[in-house]
């Protein structure tokens, strides 16, 4: 008998759900149902906002450095919980227990760095023009925030959001992707043990339509937080315009390591099998596009084509398996039309994969070989479209100029990667590439939560995740004059 699970809406759990329910299904083996659960709807989103609100009066009262003390205590009980967790997550969306390890630990880290701000959360003091009269800057609250969160990254995702949003003073609606509930919710078990009050973390379970669309339009909702596809981001954008609120977006990415003449070989193999094949391509920081200089094109290809080829893949859950599954039987036959549509453009060469995987082992799951093709050029969709999937293009190029123009030409901005040894060439494609994150002999994946992860472009509306940045998306900044001279000063006027 498959787990039922609940919504968490002012502390209680709420097992039945307006629009009925719904299975979560481990894509590496449909026949384990991690659980069913409530397909929720306007009327639980209501239930949810209102619960926030209501706990928002109380919260934003709450002294930072003791909002802080409950993130810290998150923070120890996902360390108590990593193992249970990670596990959780590769049945819950395939990647292998590494991963999802790293996954539970960007969440404490996060925990960490976020409750030391509960004693930061720093303004600014300046002198005014005036005599007798101090102004300084504060930080506050935005109220109700809602949150969209995708099904790759199940935990440190949703702890990138609520982490920053409580310290601030907020409370927080959540909707989990549907291929990953099970965590999220989980997670807000943490956080009810780690003394959060009832009513400040609520989670909603349901599709897009039903509970995310309600849940941006929603009047007692001021900030709406989503990671997820650039065309979901965009209709969000689109009603948070209309009705005026914060919106921070991360979307999709079409993310190039480059390889220049002198680079370390092994070293960049290293980053483009990690990149383009670790969490089965399903990264918004996935290396899909490789950019190799000529000069080292025909070695470097061979040596990706026989490294790739010994991946073994499978299920997570086994100690040996170096890439899962894609998430649902959905994706899979999304990527192996954009496969079918790479071998049928005029040039592109098919040279590693591009078959699903069906039978023993894979019977029950949702696998695709690696797969690369070579000799990709920018008049190929290949080129320019997210793929979202274990495949890699590869195109040659004859310059360092000739890369910078490669990897900017791309509807997406998030992450990018130069393999070189030459420290000027290293700075000018840090000054030049259009993105929001660029590694220097690094693969397209590993952001650490103490710098700004975001992007440019089509990636994203400006807002950045993590670091202190974070906090600009979950404060509202207010400035505050105070005259103590006893008469009327006009800023501006009385300066002479």
């Amino acid at each position: 008998m498959a787990k039922r699970f609940c919504n968490l809406i002012n502390g209680e759990r709420i097992k039945e759900g307006s629009q009925g329910t719904f299975k979560n299904i481990n894509p590496a083996d449909r026949s384990d149902v991690i659980g069913i659960f409530p397909k929720s709807g306007k009327a639980e989103v209501n239930a949810a906002v209102r619960a926030a609100k209501k706990a928002f009066e109380s919260w934003r009262l709450v002294p930072a450095p003791k909002r802080g003390e409950i993130l810290k205590r998150a923070g120890d009980l996902l360390v108590k919980y990593k193992e249970q967790l990670a596990e959780l997550e590769t049945r819950e969306m395939g990647k292998i227990l590494d991963e999802t390890r790293g996954d539970v630990q960007e969440g404490i880290d996060t925990a960490y760095y976020m409750a030391g701000e509960g004693r930061r959360m720093f303004g600014d003091t300046v002198p005014c023009e005036l005599p007798n009269k101090s102004g300084f800057s504060i930080r506050q609250p935005v109220g109700v925030c809602g949150m969209i969160t995708p099904w790759n990254f199940p935990l440190a995702i949703p702890t990138w959001k609520v982490f920053p949003a409580l310290v601030c003073g907020n409370t927080v609606v959540i909707k989990p992707a549907t291929d990953t509930p099970a965590t999220v919710v989980r997670f807000g078990e943490i956080l009810e043990e780690a003394g959060l009050p009832a009513g400040c973390y609520n989670v909603v379970c349901g599709s897009g339509g039903q509970v995310g669309v309600p849940l941006c339009e929603h009047p007692d909702v001021r900030a709406v937080s989503f990671t997820g596809s650039t065309s979901v981001g965009s209709q969000i954008a689109e009603i948070c315009g209309r009705l005026n609120k914060k919106v921070s977006l991360e979307m999709g990415g079409k993310n190039a390591q480059i390889v220049m003449d002198d680079a370390d070989l092994d070293l960049a193999l290293q980053g483009a099998l990690w990149g383009a094949f670790g969490t089965s391509g399903q990264r918004c920081t996935a290396t899909s596009r490789l950019i190799l200089h000529k000069k080292i094109a025909a070695k470097f290809t061979r040596m990706l084509v026989r490294a790739a080829k010994s991946l073994r893949v499978g299920n997570g859950l086994n100690p040996k398996t170096q890439m899962g599954p894609v998430i649902n039987k959905t994706a899979q036959a999304d990527i192996l039309e954009y496969i079918r549509i790479g071998q049928e453009e005029d040039g592109a060469d098919l040279i590693l994969g591009g078959k699903p995987l069906r039978r023993g082992r894979y019977a029950r799951g949702s696998f695709i070989e690696p797969t690369i093709f070579n000799n990709v050029t920018p008049k190929m969709r290949i080129f320019w479209e997210e793929i979202f999937g274990p495949v890699l293009s590869v195109s040659v190029v004859s310059s360092f100029d000739q890369a910078i123009k490669y990897i900017n030409q791309s509807h997406f901005g998030l992450s990018s990667s130069i393999y070189t040894k030459d420290v000027n060439r290293a700075f000018q494609a840090i000054r030049d590439i259009e993105a929001g994150i660029t590694y220097i002999n690094g693969p397209t994946i590993g952001a650490e939560i103490q710098l700004p992860f975001g992007g440019v472009k089509g990636t994203g509306n400006g807002h950045r995740e993590s670091s202190h940045t974070v906090l600009d998306m979950f404060s509202e900044w207010k400035s505050v004059y105070v005259d103590f001279s006893g008469k009327l000063q006009r800023a501006q006027i009385d300066t002479e």
